[in-house]
């Protein structure tokens, strides 16, 4: 064989291996053609989803301009609106002032995806589930009126007391009423895998059984609780079907290619943020996200930082990495 004949053989070979691991059981994508004007570089397809934000807590103290105009520098391309933020989007909004929020999105290249409430259902008072449940059903109605996809709610732990399976089978009956007025508007209801003990997998997935309602679906949390012998994939097996949003965190919380100690080590969380126990396999759940065909958005809820747009470009940088 000669010299050409043998590099080319070679290089062939070694295409061909590499797109066999690209695209087999590792989780990879598939490779394809470079853009016009990259000849003879190969390309990872874009994911199907997109890079978001959670107004918590980076920008609980942005205004409405300040949100657009950070998550468009920096490739965010839509954004979650926690309650009782800067920004302002709450209820009590009247309806110029809802119009005005809804223009100002659909002027920009941000989407306002969702609306990020604290409403709950665990409590044995009857009277203060029934409160949430009405401030749901106004949420859902904000919601249609700003063009939203979903009003995020959350489990928050198991009542002292209450036997869980009790718990877990009334959140469930309170949520289908809150997917009967998100039908009404339009819209979904998102639960958060939110909370002590209420945020382990099976217990969500007994929840979302009970609910039974078209739109109800969950909200994936990254949670290390998620993590089953290093894998997230019997979690996300688990919660699959319900699958309508994410939030992401700490993209740095990942084992080392190299087998080094970087991302291994337990790391206190900010206030208001959990504590990191372990790495989080973030390809190998981006890799299950396009498996599923999910096309929707992966919130980064993320800390406040003295220097928001160079953390946004970074991680926008980590987040391709991770989804490439």
């Amino acid at each position: 064989m000669g010299t050409s004949r043998r590099r080319t053989f070679l290089k062939d070979g070694l295409l061909a291996a590499g797109l066999g691991w690209f695209g087999g059981r590792g989780g990879r994508p598939a490779l394809t053609a470079a853009p016009s004007g990259q000849s003879g570089e190969l390309a990872v397809a874009a994911p199907p989803f997109k890079l978001g934000l959670v107004t918590y807590n980076l920008a609980k103290d942005w205004d409405l301009a300040t949100i657009i105009e950070n998550c468009s520098m920096t490739g965010f391309e839509g954004v979650e609106m926690r309650t009782t933020h800067k920004h302002g989007v709450e209820i009590s909004l009247g309806k110029a002032q809802r119009a005005e929020v809804r223009q100002r999105f659909a002027d920009s290249p941000v989407r306002l995806v969702s609306l990020g409430t604290t409403c709950e259902f665990e409590s044995p008072d009857v009277a203060l589930v029934a409160k949430n449940l009405e401030e749901t059903r106004r949420w859902c109605e904000l919601a249609e009126d700003l063009r939203c996809l979903g009003v995020k709610v959350r489990p928050n732990g198991f009542p002292k007391g209450v036997p869980q399976e009790a718990t877990l089978e009334q959140i469930g009956r309170a949520l289908a009423k809150c997917g009967d007025a998100a039908r009404d508007h339009g819209v979904e209801i998102w639960l958060e895998v939110h909370g002590q003990g209420t945020e382990l997998p099976p217990n969500i997935h007994r929840i979302m059984e009970v609910a039974n309602h078209p739109s109800v679906g969950i909200c994936w949390n990254s949670n290390d609780t998620d993590v089953v012998n290093g894998s997230v994939r019997p979690s996300f097996d688990l919660l699959k079907p319900w699958l309508r949003s994410c939030h992401i965190n700490e993209l740095w919380r990942t084992e080392s290619p190299w087998h080094t100690t970087a991302g291994l080590r337990p790391a206190k969380g900010a206030p208001g943020f959990p504590n990191w126990e372990k790495p989080y396999p973030w390809h190998e759940l981006f890799g299950l996200f396009r498996s599923a065909g999910y096309d929707r958005y992966t919130f980064a809820e993320i800390p406040e930082s003295c220097e928001p747009i160079r953390l946004m470009h970074y991680y926008r940088a980590l987040w391709e990495y991770h989804a490439g």
